[in-house]
């Protein structure tokens, strides 16, 4: 494994987090990667990489995709206990494109560093919480600036070359790795990686599998 993500320099000994702002199980996940920042923030930073769960898709959703996305909503909730809002299925004509959020990501990190996993976090508030439209730029821009990014200076970021470069290194890196499930959690030292959780995975899963693979480094 080995990519450009656009990440400040961090330690050897790290995680690498794959996840998309759309993708449902990233936001039930979204309480352990809290957990993880909050209890292991001075001895594993994490790298948030974008995974691309449906990039360029341009075809409505039909009542079928709609069918099958609120059973996975569904299936989320009762596993992790994040609330979603289902008026979202009432939606017509809605294109499932996630490259707009996850380019979204990438710009609040080519901004600040510091900042990226709020931004995923916001996103995904918005759009399973407030059934906001993630895929439209004016509500990206909505979003970043409740992170404290100046608009104007969002959306430039958002529509630089870089910044889709970037993006599409992301994706491009989830695909190398061979990730296809997200979200994925890859603990990484000094070159050996190993994987903590493909796919969902509980707190109390997580939290003994990081601690006794920290004991043996």
């Amino acid at each position: 494994m080995s990519a450009n993500t656009g990440e400040l320099k961090i330690s050897s000994r790290h995680l690498i987090y794959f996840a998309d702002p759309m993708c449902s199980w990233c936001w039930g996940f979204s309480t352990v990667i809290d957990n993880i920042l909050q209890t292991f923030s001075r001895t594993l930073p994490v790298r948030l990489v974008m995974g691309g769960l449906r990039p360029g898709i341009s075809q409505p959703m039909t009542d079928d995709d709609k069918a099958r996305t609120r059973h996975h909503w569904e299936q989320v909730e009762v596993a992790s206990g994040q609330s979603f809002n289902f008026d979202f299925f009432q939606r017509s004509e809605f294109v499932n494109n996630t490259e707009p959020a996850c380019r979204a990501v990438v710009a609040a990190r080519r901004l600040d560093p510091d900042k990226t996993m709020s931004m995923l976090r916001a996103l995904q508030v918005a759009f399973y919480r407030n059934n906001c439209d993630v895929t439209d730029v004016k509500e990206l821009a909505r979003v970043a600036a409740t992170q404290g990014f100046e608009e104007k200076s969002f959306l430039a970021e958002f529509e630089d070359i870089d910044t889709m470069d970037d993006t599409r290194a992301d994706f491009w890196f989830a695909q190398r790795s061979g990730i296809n499930s997200f979200p994925t959690l890859i603990a990484v030292d000094n070159g050996q990686y190993q994987a903590v959780t493909i796919g969902f995975s509980s707190w109390d899963e997580v939290e003994p599998s990081l601690k006794q693979w920290l004991q043996t480094r």
